[in-house]
């Protein structure tokens, strides 16, 4: 598997992706209007096709994730982790000191992998998304380290 940085070329096959993770998946239009935005950057993950990516922003010493996907049939190979490392290691050297991202409190396949680099919760969003479900805004410092208990923030 091969992590690179995304190209504008890459945005059909990202949304797929997306699309495959999400139930709301968001279309080529609107990842290319995020990635357009300043000190946005991406990732993607691909053996014979795109596979996974991880899209980040980055402002003064903070960075946020603002989605990581990996579709259905490549998930629990260590993907995700792998995009993680790779956008983490890229913020650090922006010079971003910790990073920030939000998920839904019943996506426990997510907060696990989260927790493993030392992400701690900071925050709640109740009823942030349609099902109802909580967003939990979560952060760690960088750079990530697997088994991290946590850096002060």
């Amino acid at each position: 598997m091969k992590i690179r940085t995304a190209a504008i070329g890459d945005l059909p096959a990202l949304a797929d992706v997306h699309a495959r993770a999400f139930a709301q998946g968001w279309t080529a239009a609107s990842l290319r209007d995020l990635l357009s935005g300043p000190g946005v950057s991406a990732h993607v993950a691909e053996d014979e096709e795109i596979c996974g990516f991880i899209l980040t922003r980055a402002a003064a010493d903070e960075a946020e994730i603002i989605t990581i996907a990996v579709g259905p049939d490549h998930r629990q190979q260590g993907l995700a982790s792998k995009l993680l490392e790779q956008a983490s290691a890229h913020m650090d050297r922006l010079g971003a000191a910790r990073m920030f991202l939000e998920v839904a409190a019943q996506n426990l396949p997510a907060r696990k992998l989260y927790e493993k680099y030392g992400f701690r919760e900071v925050g709640r969003r109740k009823a942030y998304y349609d099902d109802g479900d909580d967003a939990l805004v979560l952060a760690a410092g960088l750079p990530l380290v697997v088994g991290n208990p946590g850096k002060t923030l």
